[in-house]
This record gives structure tokens, C-alpha cells and sequence, in this order.
């Protein structure tokens, strides 16, 4: 408490803290939501299988609008990168270096979970388990990693995108929307395959919107109209953002054809969140006038004392409850099922719905347990060296900084398109593990200091 209370006291004043709370607020809804709908049964082999239950609750689609919070990360990331690579450049710090920093507070507690896991693999098939009952073990637990693939493509992308906002403002975000929705034409008459660049464009549309607080934070709104730089920050704009948003969103899932829920369901044609899709840019819309309507007072709270240290605990381990979530479900299905305790009752039935409380409270013990043991990964990363290569050094300093992000990312995703019953030895797939180690390794290396020095 007395920690938190120094860094609380330490907050500058000038920090928009309300950022912090969206954070911290999408972390919570994102661990509720998926523990919430997971539906579990035993499958023909009398092993514990997991499966979303939204298909089964079609009642439940439009709470999807809610609690789809993807783009508040993109949001806030927007912002937070903005204002982190402008403090790095007044520092005298270079694109490269900034990214590398950015680098450690992501793949630190992420580099954790994938070495546990295929640890934990490992020790498995050594006791005797088969690859297609690990791996779909592992792919429960990996699924928060198709975000943070999605999100370690967009920040190399920062140094370069901020670049365009400064000069083109607001036309960047629409013209991202409008080719967003040229791929979603594509997908809709011919191949799926054709919307694939919307999974960079659309987090894309919505981080350079963060970009646009920040110049808003800062006073640097010139020129005007759609080229300018700042997000329109009154309550009337906010109010026509929010009621505009649920409008379109209205048109386009009722009697257009876009699916209700914002979560990918089985079967979708034109799925909502992978690829981001005009109408999730639409439902985005509107959730960014109602956090901007809600900005002024919830800025006045957390400038108290306890709330502000609340968020600052939060986002301290913020990282780290994210990727973790759902291993606490796979570890507490296991431990009931060893105990034959584990109930399966059918989704969206009575029974289901009275198991939820129970079920998420001790999801939240098991969770709580987790933080404790991997939480101090995240929040003992510091700030990091930004340290400059000498000329000669540079392009290859740089070269290798974008290939240690691409194999990152690649391995990501790679894992989260893999099969979930795919025969993998240690669950993931070799080419996914072996990449994630190269990137991630080549990163930490670069961090080091390699590179910066004769």
C-alpha cells in the first residue's frame, strides 16, 4: 500500500488518468466475459472440453456491443505510444530505440506464459500424455495471444503512423475505415481471404484515434477539419458519436448483413472482430462519444487518493491477468476434474446460469494465485535503455529490431490459426515456438545494449 501510495503521490499532473481506468476497466470485462460464456462438457474420450455458450444464448448478442472491448486497448494504445514516443524523442532517443523499449513491457510476461506452457507440455509427454491431448490444452490457454499478435503489429507501425497523423490528422482513421470496408465488400462477394489486411487496418483506424486524444491532451489541433490532429472533445460531439455509432451499427446488423455479436461466432460470413469489421468500426464509434462523455467526472474521481491507487494496481499487473485468465480456468477444470467435481451442465440453461457465480469466484482465487506468482515479471520492468547504435551499426540494429517483431508475430498467429486438436509435441506448433523464441530473444539481446556500442 505504502508503494502504491509513492507512486500515486508521484503521478504528474498533467497525465490523463482516465486512460488508465479504461485500461484497466477493458482488462476486467475482457476476464469476466470469457469466463463468463465458457461452457464446459466431456468429450467422447471422457476428457473436459471447453466451448464458448454465446451460440447457445442468441439473447445475449447485443450485450456483445458492451463488452467487446478490443478497440479501448487500441485506443489507449494509440495515446500512450503517442506520448511515449514523444517523450523519447525529446529525450534525443531514436524510432528504433523507442521500439525496443515498448518491446520489454509486452513479451516480458508474455515470454513467461509460452515457457510455462511448453514447459508444462513437456513434463506431460514425458509422463505419458499424447500431443492431441495436450494441445488443446494449450490452445485454451494461448487464445489471449491473437490480441497481443494483433497489437505487436500495429506498435513498429507507431513511429511512421504518428508521422501521417501530424500531417493528414483525421482523413488517416477514415480512410483506414473506408478501405476496412472495401475488404469487407471483398469478403462478402468473393473470397474471405480479401479482408485480410482489415486485421492490420481496422486496430489500425482505431489507434490512430488515440493519437488524436493525445494532440488533443497536448493543444496541437491545427489545421482544421477532417486533417486535424485533435479529437473533437465536447460533449455535443461525443453525444452525436454515441447516438450516430448505434445507428449505423442498428443498420448494419438488423438490415444489413452483418452479424449481432461483436465475438466471433461459428459460421459467420462477415464475423465481426477477426477481421475488425465496419460495423465493429461502427459499435467503436459509439463506445468512444460515450467514454468521452463520461471523461469529466471520471477524471474528478481518480484524482482521490484510493481510487488512483486501485488503477495503478490494476495496471501494474494489467499484462499479466490478461494473459493468465484463461490458464486459471484450465487449471481449475482440471483440479475439479481430478476431484470429480466438475459440473457440465448445458449452456444457457438454469442450471448453467446458477453455476456462473461460483464459477467465477473461484476463477478469481485461482487467478489471484497466478498474478502473485508471474505478476512481479511485468511490474519490475522498468524503464528501459534507449541506447543509439553507432552509424555503422544502425541498419542492422534496425533490421533486426523489425525481423524480431515479425517472427513474434508470426509465431502468434501462427499458434492461434493452428488446429486446436493438431498433434503438436509440445502443444505448439514447432514452427510458431521456434520462431516466438528467435523474435523474442533477438529483441532481448537488442535491449541489452548489442549494437549500441563500438
Amino acid at each position: 500500500m505504502r508503494r502504491l501510495a509513492r507512486l500515486a503521490a508521484r503521478t504528474p499532473p498533467d497525465r490523463e488518468r482516465y486512460l488508465d481506468l479504461l485500461r484497466a476497466l477493458a482488462i476486467i470485462l475482457v476476464v469476466l466475459g470469457h469466463w463468463a460464456i465458457a461452457a464446459v462438457e466431456y468429450d467422447e474420450s471422457g476428457r473436459p472440453d471447453g466451448h464458448s455458450a454465446l451460440t447457445a444464448m442468441p439473447w445475449a448478442y447485443p450485450l456483445t456491443w458492451a463488452v467487446q472491448v478490443m478497440p479501448v486497448f487500441f485506443l489507449v494504445g494509440g495515446y500512450a505510444n503517442a506520448a511515449s514516443l514523444a517523450a523519447h524523442q525529446r529525450r534525443g532517443g531514436d524510432a528504433i530505440g523507442w521500439l525496443l523499449g515498448r518491446s520489454a513491457r509486452l513479451l516480458r510476461p508474455t515470454s513467461a506464459l509460452v515457457l510455462v506452457l511448453a514447459g508444462g507440455a513437456l513434463v506431460a509427454r514425458l509422463g505419458g500424455a499424447q500431443p492431441d491431448e495436450v494441445r488443446p490444452i494449450v490452445w485454451f490457454a494461448t487464445i489471449p495471444l491473437w490480441f497481443l499478435a494483433a497489437y505487436l503489429a500495429v506498435v513498429p507501425l507507431t513511429p511512421v503512423m504518428y508521422a501521417l497523423h501530424r500531417r493528414f490528422g483525421l482523413l488517416v482513421p477514415l480512410t483506414l475505415a473506408l478501405l476496412v470496408a472495401a475488404g469487407d465488400l471483398g469478403r462478402a462477394l468473393g473470397p474471405a481471404g480479401l479482408a485480410l489486411p482489415s486485421y492490420l487496418l481496422g486496430w489500425l483506424a482505431v489507434h490512430q484515434i488515440g493519437f488524436a486524444w493525445y494532440d488533443a491532451r497536448q493543444g496541437r489541433c491545427r489545421p482544421t477539419g477532417l486533417r486535424t490532429r485533435c479529437l473533437p472533445m465536447s460533449r455535443r460531439t461525443a453525444t452525436l458519436m454515441l447516438l450516430g455509432g448505434l445507428a449505423v451499427a442498428v443498420l448494419l446488423t438488423g438490415p444489413g448483413p452483418y452479424p449481432t455479436s461483436m465475438i466471433n461466432l461459428p459460421g459467420q460470413r462477415l464475423a465481426n472482430a477477426a477481421p475488425p469489421s465496419v460495423a465493429l468500426l461502427a459499435v467503436t464509434t459509439a463506445q468512444l462519444g460515450l467514454i468521452l462523455l463520461v471523461r469529466r467526472p471520471a477524471e474528478r474521481w481518480l484524482h482521490r487518493s484510493r481510487p488512483w491507487q486501485a488503477v495503478i494496481a490494476v495496471n501494474s499487473v494489467v499484462l499479466t491477468v490478461f494473459l493468465w485468465h484463461l490458464s486459471a480456468a484450465v487449471l481449475l477444470v482440471g483440479a475439479l476434474h481430478g476431484l470429480g467435481l466438475l459440473p457440465t451442465p448445458q449452456a444457457g440453461t438454469a442450471a448453467w446460469l446458477a453455476w456462473r457465480l461460483p464459477w467465477l469466484l473461484m476463477l478469481a482465487v485461482v487467478l489471484a494465485v497466478l498474478v502473485a506468482v508471474f505478476g512481479p515479471i511485468e511490474a519490475s520492468t522498468g524503464r528501459p535503455r534507449h541506447l543509439r547504435a553507432p552509424a555503422g551499426r544502425a541498419g542492422a540494429r534496425t533490421a533486426l529490431t523489425v525481423a524480431g517483431f515479425a517472427a513474434v508475430v508470426y509465431a502468434l498467429a501462427a499458434n492461434g490459426a493452428a488446429a486446436k486438436t493438431a498433434p503438436e509435441p509440445l502443444g505448439w506448433p514447432v514452427n510458431a515456438l521456434v520462431a516466438y523464441l528467435a523474435g523474442a530473444g533477438t529483441l532481448r539481446l537488442l535491449r541489452s545494449g548489442w549494437g549500441s556500442r563500438r
